[in-house]
């Protein structure tokens, strides 16, 4: 493996890119928050309070802190390339093409998979509003609609498509700050400092640590579109920093106005939605409604700009067809594999529930990200240092800590899921070795 001057990565990634350079260090910040920021905030606030009661906004500060050293690694390991690729291209440059390969695959099926659950998700938010538009032909007309629109938007020009990340990053956390806002003239900082409940037991901080961890996940899709960053050296790890920061301050903001406002806030099987009938009366809780609706757009809409350039980027390493890497000649984008993911996203969306893969998702992006921080050893010997690197203080203290959260973390998944993933991986090694049959190895 050589260095690139500006960064290091595989030379046929190098040689290959053809994606305008136009985003700042706001339009991956921007990917960041969409990709954390779902649909679980909206949910979650009631399990944390049902496993840790008064104690819950500290658990979402916990988590936080949790993800960081795993934030801060993937800085570094970001810093390090300037090329489309994210997770797939770190996994490739320290391991070889096949852990490569699976990586990406890896991540594209379960942001396929995620996008259409949460699709459906939206939907069914508009039924508060529609009551038809959560059944039948209505219903597949609408999954239709969103597929086809988000897939234009993202065919026509990256430029509009971050537009509309960005509008919906608006419109998702309007709701959720006027929440907080109103919400704090009712907060009982006095409760919430000197909670009057116990601790709770261990076991309940470790059940709501493994559930919330997954509000803070979602964001290693930023790091897929580097190839597009005008900096991504320095862009990159500021963007996950900022990301987490952001998002932290966010839900532990929206938990203690919860936990203050509604006293059976664990017994509420739409938390935010019913805080916010208190807090701002019935209006509010259209708007919070809407806000899911909003948030989930945002999310899906980042899904839409990333999870494209995976098989992109496996395309031009010959680990996919070549119709995958085609660049539209007049908008510069990636038009195939952007079209090809619209396709799979509605199939799924509108033929099946995508429940019975939330274990197997959570496992395998924790397995991404294991891998990915065990990547660090390799990419600190490679030769060349790109300017601007992110240097982690404390040597290996960081990497440690953030293994070691992965490993507690993939410790509490159940069996069914690791063995539903291994069978997903060994269909993911099949088709790679039907892709490679006959084609040339990548810089050759």
């Amino acid at each position: 493996m050589r260095g690139t001057g500006a960064g290091i990565g595989p030379p046929a990634a190098v040689q290959g890119e053809r994606l305008v350079r136009q985003f700042s260090a706001v339009a991956i910040w921007l990917l960041v928050v969409n990709g954390t920021i779902g649909a679980g905030i909206f949910g979650l606030p009631a399990e944390a309070a049902r496993l840790t009661g008064a104690w819950s906004p500290l658990m979402f500060v916990l988590c936080g802190l949790l993800m960081a050293p795993i934030i801060l690694c993937f800085g570094e390991v970001a810093s390090y390339f300037r090329n489309t690729g994210g997770p797939i291209l770190y996994a490739t440059t320290a391991f070889g093409p096949f852990v490569g390969f699976q990586t990406g695959w890896a991540l594209y099926v379960a942001r396929v998979t995620s996008f259409a659950a949460n699709i459906n998700l939206v939907i069914s938010s508009l039924g508060w509003f529609w009551p038809a538009a959560d059944a039948g032909g209505i219903r597949v007309a609408l999954l239709l609609a969103i597929c086809a629109a988000l897939t234009w938007v993202n065919v026509v020009g990256a430029r509009q498509a971050m537009r509309s990340v960005g509008v919906l990053t608006v419109l998702k956390l309007v709701p959720l700050l006027a929440l907080v806002a109103f919400g704090l003239s009712r907060l009982d900082v006095g409760a919430l400092v000197a909670p009057a409940t116990p601790l709770p037991a261990y076991g309940d901080i470790g059940a709501a640590a493994l559930l919330l961890i997954y509000a803070y996940v979602g964001w290693e899709s930023a790091l897929i579109p580097a190839g597009e960053a005008r900096d991504p050296t320095r862009d990159i790890p500021r963007a996950l920093i900022w990301g987490l920061a952001v998002t932290t301050a966010l839900y532990v903001l929206v938990q203690a106005v919860c936990v203050s406002a509604l006293p059976g806030l664990g017994d509420s099987p739409r938390p935010l939605v019913d805080v916010a009938a208190v807090v701002l009366g019935p209006a509010g809780a259209a708007v919070l409604t809407a806000g899911v609706i909003a948030s989930v757009g945002g999310n899906v809409a980042a899904s839409m700009f990333s999870a494209p350039r995976i098989t992109y980027s496996m395309s031009i390493e010959n680990n996919l067809p070549a119709w995958f890497g085609a660049v539209h000649p007049r908008f510069l984008t990636p038009a195939n594999s952007v079209v090809a993911y619209g396709v799979l996203v509605f199939v799924a969306a509108a033929f099946g529930s995508f429940a019975w893969l939330a274990g197997m998702s959570a496992l395998t992006r924790l397995g991404i990200y294991l891998l990915c921080i065990g990547a660090l050893p390799r990419l600190r010997r490679l030769p060349g240092d790109p300017a601007g690197r992110l240097h982690l203080p404390g040597g290996w203290g960081i990497p440690v800590a953030a293994a070691t959260v992965c490993a507690w973390l993939l410790a509490q998944v159940h069996w069914d899921a690791v063995l539903v993933t291994l069978a997903f991986l060994a269909v993911g090694a099949a088709l790679h070795l039907f892709a490679r049959r006959g084609r040339p190895a990548a810089g050759t």
